[in-house]
């Protein structure tokens, strides 16, 4: 029996003496593991909320399940007092509870996930706007693809100590519950270092670049990117100043590639339309899914790729399919691991150059269904083949991706017009030297002397 159920049945159980009261009491006083704190005047919850946390403020309170889950039914008093939501009170949030007639004989819950996923209404009701926004978000969408992980309200803010501003700590972002791995690599950025050592600092944490309920994947439109620019002003201006061509070195280059120096890079062809909107799994996950099967765990090389977009591009499609190429690193973490400006790498050697190792990865990939990036290996070569002029037309490093190919046509055009100019001036020269050249016919050196050609009558 659990110790929702146990609480339940102590009212019905008590015989009516005093003497079974007070054994009764003393029993529940040695078994509970602390006094309930003392709190300030104006801190103390109302005499309704006492009442519920007369029960609830029991360590250990919970339901066993059905499904055999377990539904946490314990409320710090502690904590709850110091919430935000301390002033709207218990039956705010639980208006469904009949407080004369609870706890019920019995209440049908499927699993705490559930119950939870419903309670989100409940938030809905004053957050509207919030609310609105995690349903745009990532999370939302894989909340509704049946995602048993995605986080709602209930995951990220702690449903009876919400405490204004406690996202915005450092050491208490809800995000490491999930994102661990990245919120490590975060902490050893310039970023964290900023933070921790002054309390004015203004660096971002996790929901400066990504939202805090407007989550989006960051395969989508600039990613964190934006916010990049958002804090970064001038940036591009100041990049000008060194960096040739520093435009498009913001568009195909993402910020961690250089600013994370320690990062392995990656080559990153997205399959997108004439109108340079991203292609989704619905669209030709299937078609793509097949060339990564066909390469036998080598990477889609270039004819396959080549194939695989005529295939895609076959017909009346609406929409040519292309390729759009940008640098990259390989994983979440990397991405968050920016060191100091001083240690960005700046050396032009580091991608263009010949097997550069920026250009030893490659992937290709679309949008899946929850608007998340899926990648599929392709080999190296489909950067420097001569098959894929066409495929990768709109991306191209000098040096870094060179096609063979392409270079000896260079250097045969070169070869070829400097062989013409050569051989011309060779030619009249020889002419001249040995008396083979001939004035053409009507030439001046035919005409009579004095003869200035017809005149007026």
């Amino acid at each position: 029996m659990d110790s929702y159920s146990t609480l339940r049945k102590i009212p019905r159980a008590l015989p009516c003496n005093s003497f079974a009261i007070a054994a009764v009491a003393a029993a529940l006083f040695l078994l509970s593991p602390a006094a309930p704190p003392a709190l300030a005047a104006d801190e103390a919850p109302s005499a309704a909320d006492q009442h519920c946390l007369g029960c609830h403020g029991t360590a250990g309170m919970e339901k066993k399940l059905a499904d055999g889950d377990t539904l946490l039914l314990h409320v710090p008093a502690d904590m709850f007092a110091k919430s935000v939501h301390r002033p709207n009170g218990c039956a705010s949030c639980h208006s469904d509870i009949d407080a004369a007639a609870h706890p019920p004989s019995k209440k049908d819950i499927k699993s705490a996930r559930s119950y939870a996923i419903a309670a989100t209404e409940v938030c809905k009701g004053c957050h509207t706007d919030k609310f609105e926004q995690w349903e745009r978000s990532i999370h939302g969408a894989l909340v509704r693809s049946g995602n048993p992980a995605a986080p709602i309200c209930t995951d990220c803010h702690s449903p009876h100590a919400v405490i204004k501003d406690a996202a915005t700590k450092l050491d208490q972002t809800p995000c490491q519950n999930c994102h661990k791995e990245i919120y490590t690599a975060y902490l050893g950025s310039m970023h964290a270092k900023s933070r921790r050592n002054s309390a004015e600092s203004y660096a971002p944490i996790c929901s400066g670049c990504h939202s805090a309920h407007d989550v989006k994947p960051t395969s989508l439109g600039q990613g964190p990117e934006a916010a990049c620019f958002g804090c970064h002003a001038g940036v591009l201006e100041a990049h000008q100043k060194w960096l040739p061509n520093a435009a498009l070195h913001f568009e195909v280059v993402s910020c961690p590639v250089c600013h994370a120096p320690g990062a392995q890079r990656k080559v990153d062809l997205m399959l997108i339309d004439s109108q340079a909107k991203p292609r989704g799994t619905e669209q030709i996950g299937v078609p793509l899914f097949d060339a990564s099967t066909r390469s036998d765990g080598k990477g889609i090389d270039a004819l396959t790729l080549w194939n695989l977009l005529q295939t895609l591009n076959r017909g009346d499609v609406a929409g040519k399919t292309i390729l759009r190429g940008r640098l990259t690193v390989r994983t979440g973490p990397q991405a968050h691991q920016l060191a100091d400006k001083s240690k960005a790498l700046s050396d032009c050697r580091t991608c263009h150059r010949e097997g550069s190792e920026a250009f030893q990865s490659v992937t290709i990939s679309l949008i899946g269904p929850d608007g998340r990036r899926v990648g599929y290996g392709a080999n190296a070569d489909v950067l420097n083949s001569a098959i894929s002029i066409d495929s990768v037309s709109g991306f191209y490093a000098i040096g870094g991706t060179r096609i063979r190919l392409l270079d000896i046509l260079l250097i045969l055009a070169i070869l070829g017009g400097l062989g013409i100019a050569v051989g011309h001036v060779t030619l009249g020269w020889l002419f001249r030297r040995y008396g083979l050249y001939q004035p053409h016919a009507g030439d001046h050196g035919d005409r009579p002397a004095g003869d200035d050609g017809p005149k007026a009558a």
